[in-house]
């Protein structure tokens, strides 16, 4: 039996990189023999078990062989027969096919130690283009390191999504890893690869839908939606926001690039409640609900938010209202934070200061300053306490404005 430390645990320490999880693969054994030694299978597609006392991942080497579309779609075969290079062959990129024996030495089949001083994303076999998830895993990989892709490997994603192999991604699976790659320093380069094979098209065709649609130069020196968008991302990556404000952030211009059903690939599903780009993107992504909340408030409400000054204290009353900011401030700052994004998610804008955030966190503490309960206990006609609440809340906003 022999074991080695294997894929990303072996690009990061190269990389100089902190290690957060370590993989192992175990040549030369079989399932009783992990048994025996302790080892606890947790494996469900093929065998991979815990240490008895580290309770880090330990596989036993293994190859694949295609057996039907979509990422499942794979024959495993796991004995000692098994060689560490058949097993690293199997993987998707050459920075991820390395090994390190117990000693420390690197075992580096397919020169990805190369590609990693190069900086280059670089499939190790044709065997790539079998599993869809690859795609989502590289694109996420480039938000994270940067890297950019060799040739023939973006050729072969591109004949994946020409060859319909995105279809049968999972849902689930999509939201994992584009979730994942939201929150890496710079997301926008996950959605440019994404959109460079074409795969955008197939997983997020409202996204794709921004690119092309002009805005106003005055405004938006960047002069295109969906750049604009993939800077805005960026800007709430450099905020350091929590993923439901990075999907906001992404989301919160969808509105401008409508995406009819019947120009939509028929793969791609709806929900019942109509077209609404940011809803179906939201189904068939399966976000979750703080995400697909958050991001249908931040459509609705950006535009007001950044004409704060401006608006009647009426209007900001209702604009809380409509946010449940009064019950649920710590959402509602979040979506202040979606907006700041926007406003420096432009070319030339990046350090813009956003004032409109501190002005409407005041106006909130005044109108969630009045005493609702005495008002509702002295109202005689109890159907009018919701309006006499509002009217208050609306005097407190009104002097609050005042007085900045």
């Amino acid at each position: 039996m022999q074991i080695y430390r294997v894929g990303g645990a072996v690009r990061d320490k190269l990389l100089g990189l902190p290690v957060q999880d370590t993989d192992w693969v175990v040549v030369g054994a079989c399932v009783n023999d992990m048994l025996a030694a302790g080892f606890l299978p947790v494996g469900k597609d093929f065998p991979v078990f815990l240490h008895p006392r580290t309770k880090e991942e330990y596989a036993l080497a293994r190859t694949e062989r295609k057996s039907a579309p979509g990422y499942k779609g794979f024959v495993v075969h796991a004995s000692p027969e098994v060689t560490l290079e058949e097993d690293l062959l199997r993987r998707d990129l050459t920075i991820n096919a390395m090994a390190e024996d117990e000693n420390g030495r690197l075992i580096d089949p397919f020169n990805g130690r190369a590609d990693l001083a190069a900086r280059i994303f670089r499939h190790v076999s044709p065997a790539f283009s079998e599993d869809p998830v690859r795609i989502l895993r590289l694109a996420r990989f480039a938000a994270r390191f940067g890297f950019a892709i060799a040739p023939e490997t973006l050729t072969l994603m591109r004949d994946m999504v020409a060859n319909n192999e995105v279809d049968h991604l999972v849902p689930e699976r999509v939201w994992q890893e584009l979730s994942r790659g939201l929150m890496e320093a710079a997301p926008s380069r996950m959605f440019e690869v994404l959109r460079k094979c074409g795969a955008l098209a197939r997983i997020a065709p409202e996204i794709d839908a921004l690119f092309g649609v002009p805005e106003r130069l005055d405004y938006h020196p960047e002069g295109d939606s969906g750049t604009h968008t993939l800077l805005v991302l960026d800007a709430s990556a450099k905020l350091d926001l929590p993923l439901p404000a990075r999907f906001a952030a992404l989301c919160h211009d969808l509105g401008k690039a409508l995406t009819p059903t019947d120009q939509l690939p028929r793969h791609i599903g709806h929900d019942k409640r109509g077209h609404d780009p940011i809803e179906n993107l939201c189904e068939r992504l399966r976000a979750s609900a703080d995400c697909r909340e958050l991001a249908l408030m931040a459509c609705r409400e950006h535009i007001l938010a950044h004409r704060a000054r401006e608006l009647r204290p009426e209007t900001l009353v209702d604009l809380f209202l409509r946010c449940d900011a009064l019950r649920r401030p710590e959402r509602f700052a979040l979506l202040l934070e979606v907006c700041r994004s926007d406003a420096q998610g432009r070319a030339g804008f990046a350090d813009a200061q956003y004032p409109q955030a501190a002005y409407l966190q005041h106006m909130l503490s005044a109108a969630n300053h009045i005493d609702a309960g005495a008002i509702a206990r002295n109202c005689v006609d109890k159907a009018q306490i919701a309006d006499t609440v509002r009217l208050a809340r609306v005097e407190a906003v009104r002097h609050a404005r005042a007085t900045v």
